[in-house]
């Protein structure tokens, strides 16, 4: 490998814009990052300003070339890694955005997914795309920026606007406005793509009533996929990589033999397990989705998605004031024995995998006049690790069982966390030396794309594991644990 060469991985996540240089044996040699502002408009709506996405995703990456090239780095190519399913909608002829970005856990159409389960269209919806009828994905969104923005309906029809997840809009600002593609992993998060046929679906574009214009061209994984424009920040570099970001984490976790999983701890949690080159349906309203395609190969992925995990560690400290930064919730979790019987059920968004309850909400269940703010905060760090624990209850009842668990994002640093979830799962859990596994993921492929890397076997020899956690929770506590989970659970859902 060239000592001097690096690629760079441009991480555009649901509260901030990342851009990372890494050396090619996965050390991170520059690292930006900046937040961005969440917007509310009503209870259970998100959206962003994608204006505020680009501008600092531009921040970013101009930030962490200089600091690379400063070094010495020679940055050979650059890739993608985004939140899924967030929905843009913008004019082909001056790149503007029609309206805000709809965050992927925006709720808004949780009527219109409920009036198309009512119609029996959800088996159809699952068959061909390997997902339920909820609101997180993309389609209802587009179908409702089309019909809440005067005339753009018809100017979809007329071709005059673009779609794309947040990885299509990036691109086509990055290459000046010239290339409008999407991948095989975001496509895959729509409702509108058919998983087996890797094509989007004229019965799903149908039954979503979303123009067939309005669509990106899918594409690999690796490959090139365009250059960036002058004057902008990494002016020439081709673009050479994309993925989701949950798909991205496993090519960084080397999650490559059916079997393998990774979960990523970020804004929510997602588990991800490979399950080769077939598409495993789910009886227990799990997803199948596409895990990468590279070289006209798809790889599959069983994956259940936690809609709240660092979120809300987030709500706890800027909700309700109970720690001033999230690295404090450890200490307070160390600091008392249990949480005295509370449960804190973060159904902030609803419920995600594998209960699918868009109405379910929040509580905090079991409180004293003897419970503490550090019972309160332990209890929101135990409910990520109970939510893991249904997600594999569920994998395991779809024949998928899985021996160790690795880890990543950023509450997989907290060591307390980590112990629990071992012992909350009975599995051991495995923490890799390259904590940033989603921007390496990106880069990884950006690396495969651009020849620098033969292929996966090289990322797989790069991968070292930082930290293993034991279980080591007697069964009795456990079994009580979860059995309090599954009743607090049963209080905040509606079906």
């Amino acid at each position: 490998m060239d000592a001097g060469a690096a690629i760079l991985a441009i991480d555009q996540g649901t509260t901030s814009s990342r851009a990372i240089v890494f050396s090619l044996d996965g050390k991170v040699v520059a690292l930006a990052q900046r937040e961005f502002a969440q917007i509310y408009p009503r209870p259970g709506w998100v959206e962003h300003d994608p204006e505020e996405i680009w501008q600092s995703t531009r921040a970013v990456m101009d930030e962490a070339l200089t600091l690379a090239r400063a070094e010495g780095w020679q940055v050979l190519c650059a890739g993608i890694t985004n939140q899924r399913e967030t929905t843009i909608l913008w004019d082909r002829a001056t790149g503007q955005p029609i309206h805000n970005a709809i965050v992927w856990q925006d709720r808004r159409t949780a009527n219109d997914c409920a009036r198309l389960v009512e119609a029996g269209h959800e088996a159809m919806v699952q068959a061909r795309t390997g997902l339920v009828l909820d609101p997180y994905f993309s389609a209802t969104k587009i179908a409702w920026i089309l019909d809440h923005v005067p005339g753009a309906r018809g100017r979809a029809e007329e071709g005059e606007l673009a779609f794309g997840t947040v990885e299509s809009f990036l691109l086509w600002r990055l290459s000046g406005g010239t290339v409008h593609l999407s991948d095989a992993t975001n496509a895959s998060r729509t409702a509108l793509f058919n998983i087996h046929t890797g094509q989007w679906d004229e019965d799903l574009l149908a039954l979503f009533n979303v123009p067939a214009a309005l669509l990106p061209a899918v594409c690999a994984n690796a490959g090139l996929f365009g250059h960036i424009a002058p004057g902008l920040p990494g002016a020439g570099l081709p673009v050479t990589g994309m993925a989701g970001d949950q798909q991205a984490a496993a090519i960084g976790q080397a999650a490559y033999a059916p079997g393998a999983s990774k979960c990523t701890f970020g804004t929510g949690a997602f588990l991800l397990a490979n399950t080769g080159q077939k598409a495993v349906r789910s009886k227990h309203r799990l997803l199948s989705t596409i895990a990468w395609q590279l070289e006209g190969v798809h790889a599959y992925a069983l994956e259940g998605s936690i809609l709240s995990a660092g979120s809300t560690i987030q709500w706890l400290r800027d909700g309700l004031g109970l720690i001033g930064d999230a690295r404090e919730s450890e200490a307070l979790a160390r600091s008392v024995d249990d949480t005295g019987g509370v449960y804190l059920v973060p159904a902030f968004a609803g419920l995600g995998a594998p209960w699918w309850d868009a109405d379910a909400r929040g509580a905090i269940l079991g409180l004293t006049r003897g419970s503490t703010s550090a019972q309160i905060v332990r209890a929101g760090l135990e409910s990520v690790a109970y939510s893991c624990a249904d997600l594999l209850g569920a994998m395991a009842a779809d024949g998928v069982d899985l021996a160790t668990m690795k880890v990543d994002g950023g509450m997989s640093c907290n060591d307390w966390l980590m112990h629990f979830l071992a012992g909350i799962i009975n599995m051991p859990v495995e923490r890799p030396a390259i904590t940033e596994t989603t921007a390496f993921g990106a880069a990884a492929l950006a690396g495969i794309g651009a020849r620098l890397y033969d292929g996966l076997g090289d990322i797989a020899r790069i991968w070292k594991r930082e930290a293993h956690f034991a279980p080591d929770m007697d069964e009795a506590v456990r079994t009580a644990l979860l059995d309090g989970w599954r009743s607090a659970l049963a209080r905040v859902r509606t079906r």
